[in-house]
């Protein structure tokens, strides 16, 4: 369990009331990365008129269901402070004048990050039930958007590509979490390889959400096996100028780049142990972010094996379900024995099957691995137990091995 200083809470609490008592209305608070077994992955505020009266719209998101509550600004206070206290370890809140950020360390210290702004004439949306405001506009045309057969070139989302559109901007929020562990640094372009990237919806949003909304100086790296895929986006990236955007035809296995380039790495839907593959390359290089979809998990289902568990693992539906879920939270406890801090988050698939998790890991201060922790020692035991021998372990060990070398 985390605890917080009083010094912490007291200046989070200081600063929200300042800019109560200045009258400095918050147009939007969003707090994530949740802590622990918390069931609630996101608390999302907003300004709410009802009747006349200032209200603010919390949002709480659980999986797929969100729960909506209407506070006063003085409750509102509260709310926020105990959220980061309790619940999550980062913050990132908007007022009239001010950007503010707040994040948490596992040992509860607080780094409060204001940044002032010029304050302009907006017309603010106090609606109760207005419709979701996605990353990506989805009444203007974005030009990859059009081309993909997302938009048409009015800017109007085809209704049969919807779900698809839910599930970039779902990504992208993803993206827009992680970017306080990706500063820009004058000269220092941020290098990122995308394992397995196939039509790359995903890239190029994760591309145009960098580079032309945010103005990141960016190189991205899409990475699959099948050459007229990647020669159609390598043409579709040069049509609109994108030039820190390249695919390649590769296999993720046998791919390497300079351990010093590596800011990030993706891997969407690459199949059972390749994985595997693309995580302990993301390790080796030491890169900053890791953001993952499994999918295809059959390495544990045709190992495991425990009398204990003999009851279940007998129907062949729950073992193999019971395999997936075990294979990503090993996947998630190695990466925290190699210095990440990660979290399994659930993720839009749009095939609609169980492949629907993302792992998500940041780097700590850049630590490397350290020998005969708790938590290795658990996971040993744990492969005991279930006779499973993963081959990200194998390919970890192999890190380590040439490292001490």
């Amino acid at each position: 369990m985390i605890h917080v200083t009083i010094n912490s809470m007291d200046k989070l609490r200081q600063l929200l009331t300042n800019y109560i008592e200045n009258k400095e209305m918050i147009l939007c608070a969003t707090a994530s990365n949740p802590r622990g077994q918390n069931q609630i992955q996101k608390l999302r505020i907003r300004p709410v008129l009802k009747k006349e009266e200032l209200l603010y719209q919390v949002e709480r998101f659980a999986g797929t269901k969100v729960y909506h509550q209407n506070l006063t600004p003085g409750v509102l206070l509260d709310l926020i402070v105990d959220a980061m206290e309790a619940e999550f370890r980062q913050l990132e809140l908007e007022t009239e004048c001010h950007r503010v950020t707040v994040l948490m360390s596992k040992k509860g210290k607080m780094t409060i990050k204001e940044k002032s702004k010029v304050p302009q004439k907006q017309e603010i949306d106090f609606s109760h039930n207005r419709h979701k405001q996605y990353i990506l506009p989805q009444d203007e045309p974005v030009p990859f958007l059009v081309e993909l057969g997302v938009q048409t070139p009015e800017g109007t989302i085809i209704k049969a590509k919807y779900d698809k559109f839910r599930q970039i901007n779902r990504y992208l929020e993803f993206v827009r979490d992680i970017l306080p562990h990706l500063p820009k640094e004058e000269g220092q372009p941020l290098r990122i390889i995308d394992f397995g990237c196939g039509k790359s919806y995903l890239t190029f949003a994760l591309y145009y959400y960098l580079k032309i909304m945010n103005q990141y100086d960016i190189c991205v790296v899409g990475l699959d096996l099948k050459k007229d895929v990647i020669e159609n986006c390598q043409a579709l990236a040069d049509k609109f100028g994108y030039d820190g955007l390249k695919f390649q035809v590769g296999d993720i296995g046998s791919y390497e780049s300079n351990a010093e380039d590596v800011d990030m790495v993706v891997t969407l839907h690459a199949c059972d142990t390749a994985t595997d593959h693309a995580l302990a390359k993301a390790v080796k290089w030491n890169a900053r972010v890791i953001l993952s979809v499994p999918c295809c998990q059959h390495e544990f289902n045709r190992q495991i094996a425990c009398d204990a568990l003999a009851p279940i693992l007998k129907y062949g539906l729950i073992k193999e379900r019971m395999a997936a879920l075990m294979t990503d939270a090993v996947r998630a406890e190695l990466l925290e024995v190699y210095g990440y801090d990660t979290q399994i988050l659930e993720f839009i698939d749009m095939e609609h099957t169980p492949k629907n998790i993302l792992i998500r890991a940041v780097k700590r201060n850049h630590m490397k691995y350290h020998a005969g922790t708790k938590k290795q020692e658990q996971l040993i035991q744990l492969e005991e137990l279930l006779h499973i021998n993963p081959t990200f372990q194998k390919l970890l060990n192999g890190i380590v091995t040439r490292e001490a070398e």
